[in-house]
């Protein structure tokens, strides 16, 4: 897996499972390996049997939804989501506890691998909603696209959208930062629905193909 020959990883994953079908660690193993290769249904099948293995297991629920994400089941997805929020909040789950967010989902954009990171709760003064890491095919990390509010930039706008503001709605913006320099992308205006964020970055690398260096 570290020298990303995934698929001889899920091989040796596999045969371990087919030895050792209850081994919670194989089939979790093998459930990243599949998401590595963007092989989702795999991954969810590998995930499940960890889920049904070992039930309370932190690692398993985030494993499990980002393999979700990549099959496509997005109302398994979002339960498995409202799952990690309770534990988040949840004194008892200690390592649910100490973490910020979760791997949603890994995606592929152009010629990019996109990592999706999702907060529990939005982070920092400019209230950072997602993260989106743009990797290289080959797994290098070359930049990133955040999705944020930020309070300054919500006041002016709550001042000209009045009836969306007491909707609970809010302006967000797409910043981005490659190689150290920073681009105000985007703005929209409305929720922080996932699959929304998901498109307007898929379509903002689509629409700026030099915005990071060329994915290999």
């Amino acid at each position: 897996m570290k020298m990303r020959q995934t698929q001889r990883a899920l091989d040796a994953f596999e045969r371990v499972v087919a030895i050792d079908p209850a081994n919670e660690a194989a089939n979790l193993y093998a459930a990243t390996a599949a998401m590595e290769m963007f092989d989702g249904e795999t991954a969810v099948k590998y995930a499940e049997k960890a889920k049904e293995l070992a039930p309370n297991d932190w690692r398993v629920n985030t494993t499990l939804v980002a393999a979700y994400a990549g099959a496509g089941h997005r109302q398994q997805r979002d339960a498995e989501r409202e799952l990690l929020r309770k534990l988040h909040d949840d004194p008892h789950a200690a390592e649910a506890t100490q973490t910020n967010g979760f791997l949603l989902e890994m995606f592929l954009a152009g010629p990019y691998r996109v990592d999706a990171i999702e907060y529990f709760h939005p982070m920092g003064e400019f209230h950072l909603y997602y993260r989106f890491l743009v990797r290289k095919r080959s797994g290098e990390r070359i930049g990133a696209i955040d999705c944020q509010s930020d309070d300054l930039n919500q006041a002016s706008w709550a001042k000209a959208h009045p009836k969306d503001a007491a909707a609970g709605k809010r302006q967000f913006s797409l910043e981005g930062d490659s190689g150290g320099r920073h681009t105000q992308l985007g703005l929209f205006s409305g929720d922080a629905d996932y699959d929304r964020v998901k498109a307007e970055v898929t379509r903002t690398i689509a629409a700026q193909p030099g915005l990071f260096p060329a994915g290999v």
